[in-house]
């Protein structure tokens, strides 16, 4: 389990790959001191075992199903990764709690800049946007990150200098893709509450007549 707030932008020192799957190592020089053979990591949005560790590497392999889900099949040599460990019990929940297992891949439309604000307007499927919701939470490559805009099949966010400079927001252009996870919270409400996200995204779902008829109004 993790947090979204990023403790470290490492680096892909080489990356194999197979038909489908990825074997990737990775320098992290920050935290490679609190790694631990056996420990995950959060890569990118990716939840990642540790299956090797060197003086400032680890390694990890990512199997064909999370290729599928995910950009690491996109990854070549240097490029930055923004990293997080496990949350432990007596770690700050600074963000909100990730999971690390990413829903899908979204595309980002359009960035712009506004006062000290970075803006990020990202498209993705039907199925993902259906579980975000306006101010809501939603892992962005790993970041927790504030949905300030829905439209369509696209969400905006935006993203404080500090979150810019510690993660590889800033280094992103237009077309670059990113590995989205929903809030897990919202999806477990909608599978408990037997909610048909199929038909109607959840911030169309908790109306006041849904709050009325289930008694909390």
């Amino acid at each position: 389990m993790f947090t979204g707030i990023i403790q470290e932008v490492g680096r892909v020192r080489e990356i194999k790959r197979g038909v489908q799957s990825v074997r990737i190592s990775i320098e992290a020089p920050i935290l490679i001191s609190k790694i631990s053979v056996g420990d995950s990591i959060c890569t990118n949005g990716v939840c990642l075992t540790v299956t090797n560790k060197g003086k400032d590497t680890f390694q990890a392999d990512a199997t064909p199903e999370t290729v599928r889900r995910t950009t690491l099949f996109e990854l070549r040599t240097g490029d930055p990764v923004n990293l997080e460990p496990a949350l432990t019990l007596k770690d700050f929940l600074g963000g909100h709690i990730v999971s690390g297992h990413v829903d899908g891949i979204g595309t980002i439309k359009r960035m712009w800049r506004e006062e000290n604000a970075l803006w990020l307007s990202i498209t993705t499927d039907a199925e993902i946007i259906r579980y975000i919701v306006e101010k809501g939470s939603v892992s962005v490559d790993g970041i927790s990150l504030t949905i300030a805009k829905i439209a369509g099949e696209s969400f905006d966010v935006s993203i404080i200098p500090h979150t810019a400079q510690q993660t590889t927001l800033a280094l992103k252009k237009t077309g670059d893709h990113v590995n989205i996870e929903c809030d897990m919270i919202g999806r477990y409400v909608a599978k408990f509450l037997n909610i048909d996200v199929e038909r109607r995204p959840l911030d169309q779902v908790f109306d006041k007549d849904f709050l009325r008829n289930n008694g909390f109004i």
